[in-house]
């Protein structure tokens, strides 16, 4: 909740913000030779809500432990996403008079949970065990960028293209939490370092007086298996396959 007043005010705030600068140029078109230059740098601020795409075992296989001397079966997997926050910088190449071939690598921090739910078998008691996940990623994009024409000050586009992300936390513990204050709290999920990843997405340029603000969304979509496969009740035992996803929100500056 927090989270969507924050992006209420903030696009409240770039609203007021365009319009004022195209205001104060009146009714010249601001930075007519953009473009004259074949390259061109800037930096992102970006907001991410990242989750997970989980391919659990078959429920006939899915793993039963002992508790306190009950025994306990696993009944259902979720996933919840978390919001995050990335900064970053913009290489951007002049590729043909629509098209441009950009580079934005930027450090992300994200977080995101599996919640696992098991069950006796009078289903009279249950028991939830969350798994939160934390990652500070490297994220290194390769992107085709298509233009429309210019309208005055304003342009849209769409974009898409892959890369490779690096978690500096892949492979460390999850944060177990539950209520049950049973060892199976620090049964870890852990996940591998190395992702790529494709992604797509679009947006729109403001060419204000100065320099040009962009405002983007997409999503990456990684492609590898990350799950490091441990037999515990958590990981290998009721997992075949975590991929990874991201929808980011960014804010682009460029000069």
């Amino acid at each position: 909740m927090r989270l969507k007043k924050f992006f209420t005010v903030l696009v409240f705030c770039l609203n007021g913000f365009i319009v004022m600068s195209q205001y104060n140029e009146g009714a010249g078109q601001n930075l007519p030779n953009f473009y004259h230059n074949k390259l061109h740098f800037g930096f992102t601020i970006a907001f991410n809500s990242t989750d997970f795409r989980v391919n659990t075992k078959p429920i006939a296989q899915l793993p039963d432990t002992v508790i306190d001397t009950v025994r306990y079966s696993m009944r259902n997997i979720y996933h919840r996403s978390a919001p995050g926050f990335a900064l970053g910088i913009v290489s951007d190449f002049h590729l043909h008079d629509y098209v441009r071939i950009r580079f934005t690598p930027n450090i992300s921090v994200a977080s995101r949970s599996l919640q696992y739910f098991l069950s006796n078998k009078k289903g009279d008691s249950t028991l939830v065990f969350e798994k939160s996940v934390e990652s500070t990623f490297l994220i290194f994009p390769l992107e085709i960028k298509v233009q429309s024409k210019r309208a005055f000050n304003f342009s849209a586009y769409v974009i898409g293209g892959g890369g490779y992300a690096m978690d500096l936390a892949g492979n460390k513990k999850s944060t177990g939490t539950s209520g049950s204050g049973n060892v199976l709290d620090n049964s870890a999920v852990r996940l591998y370092r190395d992702d790529f990843f494709y992604s797509g997405g679009g947006g729109v340029d403001f060419y204000l007086k100065y320099f040009k603000f962009g405002v983007e969304i997409k999503i990456l979509s990684g492609t590898r298996n990350l799950l490091y496969q441990r037999n515990n009740i958590f990981s290998q035992k009721s997992i075949d396959k975590i991929n990874s996803r991201m929808v980011v929100f960014t804010l682009t500056f460029e000069g």
